[in-house]
């Protein structure tokens, strides 16, 4: 006989059926980094005086986490940045989880040391560490990343978190000058006890979005996949086809309007190094954040956000196409791209749609000179495409 049983968190009686208002949490701790990677969307420097006088205190985290605690939160990602450069981390670590978070850790694992290993050990993280890798030599890791002696500190960090059997996956971009490592790379990666699949990849990179650099925005776009190099590197997965159908039955439900936010921005939140709440990671509009020196979290998921969830497109461009598109499910389209990339929230991403496009064409959904925004016939396209893997289409 169990004496345990595994619950979700709309299932917890606390939550009388109506699921916790926060269910997790992302915490920028800093927005410094001791890297300063190619192909960089936030990274500062980490001397950089500015910024870290700046920084939200540590009672102030404090404060979050326990409201977040309180609304039901109970897994808190703790991000940057090079989170590890805060001189309070293992302070917040153990709050958080006295707190009864699990916590996710992002770093670069340059500043993993034995006594943080050695706290990891006696009070896990409850969840695995992630971890982005930046080459398998110090040539390519340091190349990367614009410091040298960066790569001896990677791998000494790693092999602490092996020593002491803590948790941790890998994944990497897919950088012009990393593809030789990639096979080496990802035969390292099957060897580490909690990768369970193969490493992911980032590489349709995004621009800075705090749109503080238009020098580094130019040469992150030169690093980005074309779209056919996108499409190739995701039919390489043997399950890719297989994956799509299943998404297809979930999330391709046609055109959705005006309506700009479809995601789940704005459900939860992510607070920035600075205090203030964002619908998500990536929108850093000032008309989209709000100050968490003003206000709570609860008023900020329960009043604040919920009206701009419903700001709509009116750009005609937008309206034309991404509006009427029934890619949009396939597409990575979204405000906090736009904001990014032009400093508007319904501005089509050109290079997004054009991946869409390419993605959509090889699976057959769309003909060459195609575009989804023209399609009528969306419905029976899906239907097909989920059909022939086995699968139902959802009803919603």
């Amino acid at each position: 006989m169990s004496y345990v049983t595994q619950l979700r968190p709309h299932e917890f009686k606390v939550w009388k059926g109506k699921g916790p208002l926060l269910g997790s949490m992302d915490i920028e701790l800093t927005e410094r980094c001791n890297n300063n990677c190619v192909h960089c969307c936030i990274n500062r420097p980490e001397d950089d005086a500015d910024a870290l006088n700046r920084e939200i205190g540590t009672d102030f985290i404090k404060g979050i986490l326990t409201e977040a605690a309180a609304l039901g939160c109970m897994t808190v990602r703790f991000t940057g940045g090079e989170p590890l450069l805060r001189h309070d981390f293992a302070e917040l670590y153990l709050f958080a989880r006295r707190l009864g978070m699990r916590v996710v850790l992002f770093t670069n694992a340059r500043l993993i040391t034995p006594e943080l290993v050695q706290l990891f050990a006696s009070i896990p993280t409850g969840q695995v560490v992630e971890i982005s890798v930046y080459g398998m030599s110090p040539k390519s890791y340091d190349r990367v990343v614009c410091k040298d002696g960066a790569f001896a500190e990677f791998w000494r960090g790693v092999q602490l978190l092996l020593e002491y059997n803590i948790p941790f996956v890998v994944k990497a971009p897919k950088l012009p000058f990393l593809q030789e490592e990639q096979r080496e790379f990802e035969a390292w990666a099957a060897t580490i006890p909690a990768m369970n699949k193969p490493p992911g990849y980032s590489m349709n990179f995004e621009l800075r979005a705090r749109r503080d650099d238009f020098a580094k925005n130019a040469r992150i776009a030169k690093l980005r996949a074309t779209p056919e190099e996108s499409v190739a590197s995701l039919a390489s997965n043997a399950l890719y086809m297989k994956d799509m159908g299943q998404f297809f039955q979930k999330f391709m439900h046609g055109p959705v309007g005006d309506k700009l936010f479809n995601c789940g921005a704005g459900h939860g939140t992510c607070i920035d190094a600075y205090g203030q709440a964002q619908l998500c990671l990536s929108l850093r509009r000032a008309e989209c954040v709000v100050d968490l020196r003003e206000t709570s979290i609860k008023r900020v998921l329960t009043e604040l956000f919920p009206p701009m969830r419903e700001i709509s497109a009116t750009n005609p461009d937008y309206l034309c196409r991404c509006a009427r598109c029934f890619l949009i499910g396939l597409c990575e389209q979204c405000p906090a791209k736009s904001w990014s990339e032009y400093g508007t929230l319904d501005t089509p991403v050109e290079y997004l749609c054009e991946v869409a496009h390419a993605q959509a064409r090889f699976l057959g959904l769309v003909g060459e000179r195609e575009n989804g925004w023209e399609v009528e016939d969306w419905r029976e396209r899906v239907e097909a495409f989920v059909t022939a893997h086995g699968l139902t289409v959802s009803s919603d």
